[in-house]
């Protein structure tokens, strides 16, 4: 009886140790967005939960359309509900900052060590001020998906990793056929103003926060003129549909895409899962206006910051370390995801991961030579998200002309910037 009663009475202990130690356990909440077309989400989460057993990371997926927004709502008034804020786009970041809802990381960057250098100078991209409030762990580019099989139907030459913008265009004539059920579409420009914007960046002459946008009128020739013909979707059916970019791609009705880089993931994914159609795929290099060097393209930068009131802000270090350092690069990159932190071994697990696509070019085209942030990072550049977004919005759905809806550009962002 006396073995029975002590058998208990260490079975009570050890539960009440077991309970203690579990209310012990620390739960961040990350902020981001799209978790169920990401694949990198989870398994940076397994990866770090493995290495710091005592912290539990759960997600508020705040959707992708209107992200910074929501982030910056719920991070109003001070509110430590989310520990780990996922930093979208320069805007958004910009507002953030402003609004004093993250921590710095100046003095953790000196503490742990963290090498800058590294980054290729998205650290500095990332400062305000000699502050800097986020780490970068993924840096996309701009890329050309395409549809080999259209492309063979079409008897159109697969893209090459030195295809001009003419040349782009010219095989997105050529691939453009049928009608209602059976349209496929040369190619397809999502409704971002930076899928039409971004080749006027790559010669390296213009910045998206100038004051000038004459430059910008090429691009949108471009781009109408492909509209009018039918040979890519229209912005107003897409806008009015709320189309997101890969349902056309994965059903097989578009023969190339520009997009970023993010996407070789989802699609291989997908592929795997059966939900995407277009099996047989490739990707190139950005297509390039004459002139510019080819691989020549533009960068997205996505980090993580610390939610200035989050209860937890060493464990929430933690995990922002992790993720954007060395260990959190290779997890990204085993879902054939470009981290921040490139090296020849991270292209080559990217490159060798399952189901990505095998061809030379598809192997080489992730290989940039000069990439160009979309939307630098300054204390007005959210205000001038909104003006630029706005213009866009007008002349793509011929409310405005193209040299009007630049003028308007000039004239409100000058505005901004005298302010």
């Amino acid at each position: 009886m006396r073995n029975i009663l002590s058998s208990a009475l260490l079975a009570t202990v050890s539960l009440t140790a077991f309970s203690a130690h579990a209310d012990d356990k620390v739960t961040l909440n990350w902020a981001l967005w799209d978790w169920a077309a990401t694949a990198y989400y989870q398994p940076l989460i397994d990866a770090f939960e493995a290495k710091h057993p005592n912290v539990k990371i759960t997600y508020t997926d705040l959707g992708s359309a209107d992200y910074s927004t929501m982030a910056m709502t719920q991070l109003a008034g001070g509110s430590g509900d989310l520990d780990i804020v996922t930093i979208k786009d320069a805007p958004g970041y910009a507002n953030m900052v402003n609004a004093k809802t993250l921590l710095p990381l100046n003095d953790d960057i000196e503490d742990t060590g963290i090498d800058k250098a590294a980054y290729g100078g998205l650290i500095d991209e990332l400062t305000v001020e000699d502050k800097v409030y986020a780490l970068p762990f993924r840096s996309d580019i701009w890329i050309t998906y395409y549809n080999k099989d259209l492309f063979d139907a079409a008897g159109v030459e697969y893209p090459t990793n030195d295809m001009t913008l003419a040349q782009f265009d010219e095989k997105a004539r050529k691939l453009a056929s049928g009608f209602g059920a059976n349209k496929v579409y040369g190619a397809l420009f999502h409704t971002w103003r930076s899928a039409v914007e971004m080749p006027c960046i790559v010669d390296g002459k213009h910045t998206l926060i100038d004051g000038s946008y004459e430059f910008l009128k090429p691009c949108y020739d471009r781009v109408l003129a492909l509209q009018e013909e039918g040979v890519v979707p229209s912005y107003a059916s897409l806008k009015t549909s709320n189309t997101h970019y890969s349902g056309p791609f994965y059903n097989g009705t578009v023969a190339m895409m520009p997009m970023g880089s993010w996407f070789v993931a989802t699609q291989i994914k997908k592929v795997q899962s059966g939900e995407s159609l277009s099996k047989n795929w490739g990707i190139a290099a950005f297509a390039h206006p004459e002139g510019v060097a080819a691989g020549s393209t533009a960068a997205v930068v996505t980090a993580l910051s610390v939610n200035a009131n989050s209860a937890h802000k060493k464990e929430a270090l933690d995990f922002v370390n992790f993720v954007s350092g060395p260990e959190g690069a290779a997890v990204v990159a085993g879902t054939g995801t470009l981290p921040a932190l490139k090296t020849d071994a991270v292209l080559s697990t990217i490159t060798s991961t399952e189901g990505f696509p095998q061809d030379e070019t598809s192997l080489n085209a992730l290989k940039s030579t000069k990439a160009y942030l979309e939307l630098p990072v300054s204390p007005k550049s959210a205000d001038i998200e909104v003006v630029l977004n706005r213009a866009h919005d007008a002349i793509m759905t011929n409310n405005i002309s193209v040299e009007d809806g630049l003028k308007q550009m000039d004239q409100d962002v000058q505005a901004i910037l005298k302010k």
